[in-house]
């Protein structure tokens, strides 16, 4: 072969060359290759996924729980099936037998005979409902000055305020109404309502949801010129209205249930709230458990009604108040 002949023989090796890598297509890169052993994490000797429970643990856990729920909601039962047993059933009975065997509703016509019950619940209707709207609202802006604003004692406001949850209601009594009373407040509803206007817990409840607002959303919006009413309105309200459930929920529960409050600050037994006023179902001659059960349950309605209409609100703020982020 003469040099001549080289590069027509080249071009037709490059030619062909060309055709083949058309036909296989794109080269690929290889893939790197994985090890054959993995290197599996690290384990101490006997442990265990906690978020697996083991079947002796499993069944513990369901046992407390069944424990709980049976000592929290054996005493309502009770009551409830008292409330329907005629006078010859023996409601001491051991173990107690929970269906009425001679089912009525006699017990709660004499309720309504001994006492004026609407009348009373009203009035209790009227201190909750002012309870529950001033709680509400002073808690709110409370909060929100102690979770969102900076400002000089603030460390001892807060102590201030957890210091009023170490004393018992029964030692402030005599100042309370020593207060109402140089105030005209006294045998009125606006005495029993003033010292449950404002609650110290709710407050702090109300502070703890402010502050997991960001801080930056609320600069952010006061560079963009808004002021404290806008700021509380667009964005720490939608954040916290969770907790504010919480907050009226367990308002208006400690303003139906108060007793010794207004049974102290209340003579006149047309100002009396239910609560006191079921003290007339234990008169001077004897006391029918009967009567008593079913005026608990008259009286428990209304706070079952608005756990239940509040329910997921309620636990929607419980659990924006425990969990942060």
């Amino acid at each position: 072969m003469t040099y001549t002949e080289a590069p027509a023989t080249a071009g037709v090796l490059e030619q062909t060359e060309e055709a083949v890598a058309k036909r296989r297509g794109p080269r690929r890169e290889p893939r790197p290759r994985e090890p054959r052993h993995r290197e599996k994490p690290y384990r101490t000797r006997g442990s265990a996924d906690i978020m697996k429970p083991s079947l002796g643990g499993l069944i513990g856990k369901y046992a407390l729980l069944v424990g709980i729920l049976v000592v929290m909601v054996f005493p309502f039962v009770w009551q409830l099936s008292t409330s329907f047993k005629g006078s010859s059933e023996d409601i001491y009975s051991f173990p107690p037998n929970l269906i009425p065997r001679a089912f009525t509703l006699d017990h709660y016509a004499e309720v309504f005979r001994t006492i004026p019950v609407l009348d009373y619940a009203r009035n209790s209707l009227l201190v909750g409902v002012g309870t529950v709207l001033t709680n509400v609202v002073f808690a709110t802006l409370g909060g929100y000055a102690m979770g969102c604003l900076r400002f000089r004692g603030k460390g001892i406001v807060m102590a201030v305020f957890f210091s009023t949850l170490l004393l018992p209601g029964e030692v402030t009594l005599t100042s309370q109404y020593l207060t109402v009373k140089s105030l005209g407040l006294a045998n009125t509803l606006w005495g029993v309502f003033l010292p449950g206007a404002i609650a110290a817990i709710n407050v702090l409840l109300m502070a703890a949801a402010c502050r997991m607002i960001p801080a930056d959303t609320l600069d952010a919006a006061t560079i963009d010129g808004a002021n404290t009413l806008q700021r509380l309105r667009h964005i720490v309200w939608p954040n916290i209205r969770g907790m504010v459930s919480v907050v009226a929920l367990f308002a208006f529960i400690g303003s139906w249930d108060e007793f010794l409050w207004p049974l102290v600050v209340l003579s006149d037994p047309a100002n009396y709230t239910l609560t006191v006023g079921m003290n007339y179902l234990n008169s001077n001659f004897g006391s029918n458990p009967r009567v008593i059960a079913a005026g608990t349950m008259i009286a428990l309605v209304p706070i079952i009604l608005l756990f239940a209409v509040l329910q997921k609100q309620f636990f929607k703020g419980v659990e924006e108040g425990s969990v942060k982020g």
